[in-house]
Protein backbone atom coordinates (compact mmCIF):
# COMPACT_ATOMS: atom_id res chain seq x y z
CA UNK A 1 0.00 0.00 0.00
CA UNK A 2 1.52 3.23 -0.93
CA UNK A 3 1.31 5.92 1.74
CA UNK A 4 2.84 10.10 1.84
CA UNK A 5 3.76 10.87 5.48
CA UNK A 6 4.34 14.47 5.90
CA UNK A 7 5.93 15.91 9.39
CA UNK A 8 5.37 19.94 9.95
CA UNK A 9 7.21 21.05 12.90
CA UNK A 10 6.49 24.57 14.68
CA UNK A 11 8.88 26.47 16.93
CA UNK A 12 9.66 30.45 17.74
CA UNK A 13 10.78 30.53 14.11
CA UNK A 14 7.58 29.39 11.88
CA UNK A 15 6.86 26.02 9.97
CA UNK A 16 9.14 23.22 8.74
CA UNK A 17 8.12 20.05 7.02
CA UNK A 18 9.76 16.82 5.76
CA UNK A 19 8.71 13.70 4.58
CA UNK A 20 9.02 10.60 6.83
CA UNK A 21 9.82 7.11 6.36
CA UNK A 22 7.51 4.74 7.88
CA UNK A 23 8.34 1.58 6.62
CA UNK A 24 9.93 -0.65 9.57
CA UNK A 25 8.48 0.95 12.10
CA UNK A 26 7.10 -1.28 14.64
CA UNK A 27 4.39 0.39 16.74
CA UNK A 28 2.81 3.82 16.68
CA UNK A 29 5.13 4.80 19.27
CA UNK A 30 8.16 3.95 16.82
CA UNK A 31 6.36 6.24 14.19
CA UNK A 32 6.27 9.25 16.90
CA UNK A 33 9.95 8.64 17.49
CA UNK A 34 10.52 9.12 14.05
CA UNK A 35 8.12 12.44 13.94
CA UNK A 36 10.30 13.59 17.00
CA UNK A 37 13.49 12.97 15.03
CA UNK A 38 12.75 15.82 12.79
CA UNK A 39 13.16 18.61 15.32
CA UNK A 40 13.48 17.02 18.59
CA UNK A 41 13.44 21.29 20.24
CA UNK A 42 9.89 21.73 18.24
CA UNK A 43 6.69 23.33 20.05
CA UNK A 44 4.20 20.84 17.96
CA UNK A 45 4.78 18.10 15.91
CA UNK A 46 2.48 16.92 13.32
CA UNK A 47 2.41 13.97 11.17
CA UNK A 48 -0.41 13.95 8.10
CA UNK A 49 0.02 10.16 6.88
CA UNK A 50 -2.06 9.74 3.60
CA UNK A 51 -2.64 6.17 2.10
CA UNK A 52 -4.07 5.14 -0.84
CA UNK A 53 -6.24 7.89 -1.70
CA UNK A 54 -8.60 6.40 1.25
CA UNK A 55 -7.35 7.26 4.52
CA UNK A 56 -5.49 9.76 6.39
CA UNK A 57 -4.08 9.91 9.79
CA UNK A 58 -3.05 12.48 11.76
CA UNK A 59 -0.55 12.58 14.82
CA UNK A 60 0.19 15.17 17.13
CA UNK A 61 3.05 16.00 19.61
CA UNK A 62 3.62 18.92 21.94
CA UNK A 63 7.51 19.67 22.95
CA UNK A 64 7.91 16.01 22.06
CA UNK A 65 5.07 14.48 24.39
CA UNK A 66 1.35 13.26 24.63
CA UNK A 67 0.81 11.78 21.32
CA UNK A 68 -2.86 12.07 20.23
CA UNK A 69 -3.54 10.12 17.07
CA UNK A 70 -6.75 10.83 14.65
CA UNK A 71 -7.96 8.78 12.04
CA UNK A 72 -10.49 8.89 9.14
CA UNK A 73 -11.91 5.40 9.32
CA UNK A 74 -11.25 2.31 11.16
CA UNK A 75 -11.49 0.51 8.17
CA UNK A 76 -7.72 1.40 7.84
CA UNK A 77 -6.47 -0.63 10.64
CA UNK A 78 -7.62 -3.79 9.16
CA UNK A 79 -6.87 -3.40 5.66
CA UNK A 80 -2.92 -2.98 6.17
CA UNK A 81 -0.10 -3.44 8.60
CA UNK A 82 0.43 0.33 8.39
CA UNK A 83 -3.27 0.80 9.12
CA UNK A 84 -3.38 -1.37 12.32
CA UNK A 85 0.28 0.15 13.28
CA UNK A 86 -1.36 3.27 13.61
CA UNK A 87 -4.49 3.46 14.42
CA UNK A 88 -5.66 -0.29 15.36
CA UNK A 89 -5.62 0.46 19.02
CA UNK A 90 -7.80 3.39 19.22
CA UNK A 91 -11.65 3.12 20.50
CA UNK A 92 -14.04 2.60 17.80
CA UNK A 93 -15.22 6.01 18.01
CA UNK A 94 -13.70 9.56 18.13
CA UNK A 95 -13.28 11.21 21.18
CA UNK A 96 -13.43 15.02 22.59
CA UNK A 97 -16.44 16.01 20.32
CA UNK A 98 -18.83 16.86 23.41
CA UNK A 99 -20.28 19.24 20.81
CA UNK A 100 -21.29 17.35 18.83
CA UNK A 101 -24.47 17.11 19.82
CA UNK A 102 -27.28 19.01 17.14
CA UNK A 103 -27.80 19.14 13.51
CA UNK A 104 -25.10 21.76 12.92
CA UNK A 105 -22.38 18.62 14.28
CA UNK A 106 -24.26 15.86 11.66
CA UNK A 107 -24.16 18.10 8.73
CA UNK A 108 -28.03 17.84 8.48
CA UNK A 109 -28.62 21.54 8.81
CA UNK A 110 -29.31 23.02 5.20
CA UNK A 111 -27.46 26.49 6.37
CA UNK A 112 -24.77 24.48 8.48
CA UNK A 113 -21.44 25.65 6.78
CA UNK A 114 -20.14 21.98 7.71
CA UNK A 115 -20.30 19.22 4.80
CA UNK A 116 -22.34 15.91 5.54
CA UNK A 117 -19.67 13.26 6.82
CA UNK A 118 -19.52 10.23 5.35
CA UNK A 119 -21.80 7.64 6.82
CA UNK A 120 -20.14 4.89 5.81
CA UNK A 121 -16.83 6.01 7.50
CA UNK A 122 -15.94 5.27 11.29
CA UNK A 123 -13.29 7.80 12.26
CA UNK A 124 -11.37 7.12 15.38
CA UNK A 125 -9.44 8.92 17.89
CA UNK A 126 -9.22 12.25 19.06
CA UNK A 127 -10.81 14.16 17.15
CA UNK A 128 -10.11 17.16 18.57
CA UNK A 129 -6.34 17.09 18.59
CA UNK A 130 -6.09 20.51 15.98
CA UNK A 131 -8.81 22.38 17.44
CA UNK A 132 -6.40 24.92 19.66
CA UNK A 133 -4.91 25.27 16.24
CA UNK A 134 -7.96 26.63 14.31
CA UNK A 135 -9.72 22.70 13.22
CA UNK A 136 -12.45 21.43 15.18
CA UNK A 137 -13.43 17.92 15.48
CA UNK A 138 -16.45 18.82 13.90
CA UNK A 139 -14.69 20.43 10.80
CA UNK A 140 -12.04 17.83 10.67
CA UNK A 141 -14.44 14.74 10.28
CA UNK A 142 -16.81 16.77 8.17
CA UNK A 143 -13.55 17.49 5.55
CA UNK A 144 -12.52 13.69 6.11
CA UNK A 145 -16.37 12.77 5.40
CA UNK A 146 -17.27 15.14 2.32
CA UNK A 147 -17.77 13.70 -0.98
CA UNK A 148 -14.92 13.83 -3.42
CA UNK A 149 -12.53 14.60 -0.43
CA UNK A 150 -9.25 12.90 -0.76
CA UNK A 151 -6.98 12.49 1.99
CA UNK A 152 -4.69 15.10 0.49
CA UNK A 153 -7.58 17.53 -0.03
CA UNK A 154 -8.46 17.21 3.67
CA UNK A 155 -4.18 17.62 4.70
CA UNK A 156 -4.21 20.73 2.25
CA UNK A 157 -7.39 22.54 3.29
CA UNK A 158 -6.35 21.60 7.14
CA UNK A 159 -2.60 23.01 6.76
CA UNK A 160 -4.06 26.30 5.28
CA UNK A 161 -5.92 26.80 8.68
CA UNK A 162 -2.36 26.25 10.41
CA UNK A 163 -0.60 27.96 8.27
CA UNK A 164 1.66 25.28 6.69
CA UNK A 165 0.12 24.11 3.52
CA UNK A 166 3.13 25.81 1.12
CA UNK A 167 5.48 24.05 3.24
CA UNK A 168 3.51 20.61 2.97
CA UNK A 169 2.64 20.94 -1.16
CA UNK A 170 6.48 21.84 -1.61
CA UNK A 171 7.20 17.63 -0.32
CA UNK A 172 4.99 16.81 -2.52
CA UNK A 173 6.41 18.40 -5.91
CA UNK A 174 9.98 16.53 -4.66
Amino acid sequence: MSYFAAAVVRDESGWTAAEVNLRGAVDVDGVADRLRDVDPGADLSLLFVEAEDEYLVILRLDEGEDLRVFGSDSAYAEETQLGALLVGDLKASVTGLEETEGPRATGSDPESEQPAADPEADPVGDADLLADLGVSGTKLIALCGHEGMLPADVTTETCTVLGCADEVEELREV
